[in-house]
């Protein structure tokens, strides 16, 4: 408790900082020091216990949409920099979707819903397994991650790319579909929404889906060291919440 204490005493300042650069006049963030002192700062000890320093330790982040992903892996990283002086490289799943170009070829090919970026099969497998085995290369050099504009649903050109100049000792890899596990298929027949109910009623789309997690999607999520999973009480919850984040 005491060194969570200590931790706290030099990290509260910047913490709270960012957190009311998050906030807005109506909606403000409810029992702060509690989630600090009582979440992250024991969750950052958890993760500095098991830093290998022959390589990066890889961390996901998962949780549902406006569940706080990138808030608590903001403040996550801040810690680990602050008070642990480690050097945190965080980055989303989403930063990976695959081009517009290729969705749309996806989307010819497989299925037309395929051209909405979000779902398994819609990021590019490769270039993150690419990421993983470069940012654990013990010749480790710069290295280029790419960074994705949802204003035009497309990746960016190189030039805006994160450049990083040295080997992290955390990664932390964000994303509401970081860890997802293949349903079996018999969970798969029966649309569970509208969308699957009127646009996928072969269960095509799902399936493909659904066999993406089977086979490129475990092989990716074998390179997370751990996985942290921020559960909502219940679905309306995150709905909430989803809406509140678009505002």
């Amino acid at each position: 408790m005491q060194d969570v204490n200590d931790c706290f005493s030099k990290v509260k300042k910047d913490c709270f900082n960012f957190i009311s650069s998050q906030e807005t006049k109506k909606d403000k963030f409810k029992n702060k020091e509690k989630m600090i002192k009582s979440f992250l700062i024991p969750v950052s000890f958890w993760i500095v216990k098991r830093i290998n320093k022959r390589k990066p330790l890889i961390i996901g982040l998962a949780g549902g949409q406006g569940s706080g992903k990138t808030t608590i892996s903001s403040i996550l990283t801040l810690i680990l920099q602050k008070y642990f002086k480690l050097n945190v490289f965080k980055v989303s799943i989403d930063d990976f979707y695959k081009t517009r170009k290729d969705r749309k070829l996806l989307s010819k090919n497989k299925h037309l819903l395929l051209m909405t970026r979000g779902v398994p099969g819609t990021h590019d497998i490769d270039l993150m397994l690419s990421f993983f085995k470069k940012i654990k290369d013990k010749n480790f050099k710069n290295l280029l991650v790419p960074t994705f504009d949802k204003a035009i649903d497309d990746r960016c050109s190189k030039s805006l790319w994160y450049k990083i100049k040295t080997k992290p000792d955390v990664v932390i890899f964000e994303g509401w579909c970081v860890g997802a596990r293949a349903q079996t298929k018999s969970h798969l027949k029966k649309p569970i929404n509208s969308l699957e109910k009127d646009y996928d009623q072969d269960a095509k789309w799902r399936s493909y889906v659904n066999n993406q997690l089977k086979t490129k999607y475990k092989r990716l999520f074998k390179q997370l060291d751990g996985l942290l999973y921020l559960k909502a009480k219940n679905f309306s919850l995150l709905r909430k919440w989803r809406l509140k984040q678009e505002r």
